[in-house]
């Protein structure tokens, strides 16, 4: 039997701990999960793609090891759906945090239905001390110096500020 393999697909800049729960939990439903790094110019990253990409593997290592699960971490810079067929993937994981992330995610999993019946899309609602996380709002805290290390892992934490401060 083929391994079920899963693909949870974004921006990742930063990534947070909503995140990092998306994963464990998504690591219990498949086989193998390939985390893709959105290059995704329009959202304005402050992390290089290379940058990005070495942060959430040092991230999600320590789920890795604790599970056994492959966790394969790649960039990608197509469309969703041809991205998920070149990763092998018959689920795409979404995560939720509030009923305004259903309309937009609800729409892209009826336009990724559309363009490929044969992958799933699937919905993680994010665990309640974690719905209110999200890249943007870590990022401009940040930016005003605020702490933002209940909101992502330590090493992201050190990185996000030190970017932001001009030093990395």
């Amino acid at each position: 039997m083929a391994d079920r393999i899963g693909l949870y697909p974004g921006t990742f800049d930063p990534i947070t701990n909503g995140h990092i729960d998306i994963i464990t939990r998504a690591a219990r439903l498949v086989d193998r999960l390939v985390i893709g790094i959105a290059v995704n110019t329009g959202k304005g990253p402050i992390f290089e793609l290379d940058e990005r990409v070495a942060l959430v593997e040092a991230e999600v290592r320590p789920i890795a090891e604790k599970t056994g699960i492959v966790l394969d971490v790649r960039p990608f810079s197509t469309l969703l759906i041809h991205f998920a067929r070149e990763v092998g993937a018959k689920v795409i994981v979404r995560g939720l945090r509030a009923v305004s992330d259903f309309d937009y995610e609800f729409q892209m999993a009826g336009m990724n239905y559309r363009l490929d019946s044969g992958i799933e899309t699937v919905f993680l609602m994010a665990s309640e001390s974690h719905q209110f996380i999200s890249s943007r709002f870590v990022k401009d805290i940040a930016a005003f110096g605020g702490d933002i290390s209940s909101f992502v892992p330590k090493l992201t934490c050190e990185k996000t500020m030190a970017k932001l401060k001009g030093e990395a």
